[in-house]
């Protein structure tokens, strides 16, 4: 199954909520296990987000 699209700010803080999770401790490892492994997908839906942003800003300056 598919993820739908999340917008960075969906994808930050789902993000979060997965660390303050995993920083407090109170999982059982298994669950910690699924939670870094989504942690990792948030991550690098954030960093596509943020590279799309840089190319975008990147393109509209002058070229010198």
């Amino acid at each position: 199954m598919a993820t739908p699209e999340l917008t960075y700010e969906e994808a930050r803080e789902q993000l979060v909520e997965i660390v303050r999770k995993l920083e407090a401790g109170s999982v059982p490892l298994s669950e910690s296990m699924a939670l870094w492994e989504r942690g990792e997908q948030l991550a690098t839906i954030c960093q596509q987000w943020l590279d799309g942003a840089r190319a975008k800003i990147d393109a509209a300056r002058p070229k010198a």
